[in-house]
């Protein structure tokens, strides 16, 4: 039998053993029980967990775990002697209210090992593995770690989003901001008509969405969500390298947005990513003007700043791919830019901070010259405004099927580029001026309105 002088490493024993008793009575817990049925089920299932207390002698001898203790400590000694030598991918999952062994040490190990990432759960306990809000596979997912074969490949080992990954994503993690925007989708029928909806969208691929990037990318979780709602599909994202570089790893790294983008499709934006999609009838989302759009200046808002590269055109047409030219506005109804970079470089520490993130970072347009070529990662200073709404339409789908002179002329190729571009900025010029006759353009209209007709209710928008 265990002595009684174990008064500290007893409840840590039993977490081991059993979990946390806590949590576990808390699981067959159904969400939408009352308050007294839910005290009710929870003193039940705790109590019923009691009887394997007089069971943890019989489980636990002290000379048993002491010679495991002393065991461990030696193997501790040699694996710290060659932790210098392992060259594997390493994923390691800390948890802030852990005791055995404390979250420090994975602090220690991101240090020592060569390739680490390391994944921190603020709230989770040393029984991470056993919570039920917890998927292993997800968070693989999500460091750009899963791969079927020797090295990884971000097109054919993607996984998509399950079930339970769309209703944590978009019903719990991202369900404040959804209400904020309260996001308006419209698309174009072939026939010209503006309808609310995705009914303009081609089913199936392979379709390239060229559109407008809002400030902060603040766009993109919303159009994620309504294209596996209504389509079904998954939006390949053609995300900047900074996503999957990995060198940008810190200590203690929480789940961010860093893990959503290769989580629902991000793969590095590269013209052989590009092509490999095409050939995969993938749903591809690029945005021409990249991260210059999104961390654009102050008086930037709905500029465009396309390089005078076509290619996206040419490839387009071999593959015969669907282009639909999109716009989106309502980011100058969101923040207001306070510091844009401009005046964050004049700022000794600051632009002596923005040099040293960038400098490793491989560039996406380096030869590109002038603004469009100009992207600089940085944060700009912005602050919440009263919420507006984003605006988002879908322009009508262009055919590539049989242009073959695009791909053969690089002057029809610049002049449909030159079209499409002018297309997303008409686009924009037209959500700007309808969404004046939106009488729920205000967050305050909203409320009203979702308080007499439901949260869930569609609330209704101006009419195309």
């Amino acid at each position: 039998m265990v002595p009684s002088n174990l008064p500290v490493t007893l409840p840590h024993l039993l977490r081991y053993l059993i979990g946390d008793p806590l949590k576990m009575a808390m699981v067959s817990i159904q969400n939408n029980t009352s308050p007294q049925d839910t005290l009710e089920s929870f003193s039940d299932s705790l109590s019923s967990m009691l009887p394997l207390l007089s069971e943890f002698g019989h489980i636990v001898r002290m000379d048993t775990l002491v010679w495991k203790l002393k065991l461990l400590m030696s193997g501790v000694d040699y694996t710290n002697s060659r932790l210098n030598a392992v060259q594997a991918e390493i994923l390691l999952l800390a948890s802030g209210n852990d005791n055995l062994p404390p979250s420090g040490e994975a602090d220690r190990l991101f240090k020592a090992l060569k390739s680490c990432k390391v994944r921190y759960f603020r709230t989770s306990s040393d029984r991470l593995l056993m919570e039920s809000s917890f998927n292993l596979l997800t968070v693989i997912k999500g460091a750009s770690m899963y791969r079927q074969g020797k090295q990884r490949d971000t097109i054919t080992d993607f996984l998509p989003p399950t079930i339970s990954e769309f209703k944590r994503t978009f019903g719990e993690d991202f369900k404040l901001l959804h209400h904020l925007l309260s996001p308006v989708m419209l698309s174009t029928l072939r026939n010209g008509k503006i309808v609310r909806g995705l009914a303009g969208v081609p089913d199936k691929g392979p379709v390239l969405l060229v559109g407008y990037h809002q400030l902060l990318a603040m766009e993109i979780t919303s159009m994620a969500e309504e294209f596996l709602r209504e389509k079904k599909a998954v939006l390949r994202t053609l995300a900047h390298p900074v996503f999957f570089v990995g060198n940008y790893e810190i200590l203690r790294q929480e789940l961010s947005f860093f893990d959503v983008v290769p989580l629902y499709g991000g793969v590095q934006v590269s013209p052989i990513n590009t092509y490999r999609l095409f050939e995969r009838d993938e749903f591809v989302l690029l945005y021409p003007g990249g991260i210059r759009e999104a961390l654009h200046r102050k008086d930037e808002d709905y500029q465009l700043f396309w390089p005078d590269q076509p290619e996206f055109v040419r490839m387009a047409a071999q593959f015969g791919v669907t282009v639909i030219p999109f716009g989106c506005v309502g980011e100058d109804d969101m923040l207001e830019i306070v510091l844009d970079y401009n005046e964050l470089k004049n700022i000794p520490y600051i632009r002596e901070t923005i040099e040293s993130f960038n400098q490793d970072c491989p560039g996406v347009r380096s030869t590109v010259k002038g603004e469009e070529g100009n992207q600089v990662l940085h944060l700009p200073a912005v602050l919440p405004k009263l919420p507006g709404r984003l605006y988002y339409l879908f322009g009508k789908p262009i055919e590539m099927k049989g242009m073959d002179g695009v791909q053969r002329d690089r002057e029809s190729a610049n002049q449909l580029y030159l079209d499409i571009k002018s297309e997303v900025e008409n686009i924009m010029s037209y959500l700007k001026r309808k969404r004046e006759q939106d009488p729920y353009r205000s967050i305050t209209a909203r409320t009203f309105y979702q308080a007499t007709w439901g949260v869930t209710a569609q609330i209704p928008t101006f009419e195309p």
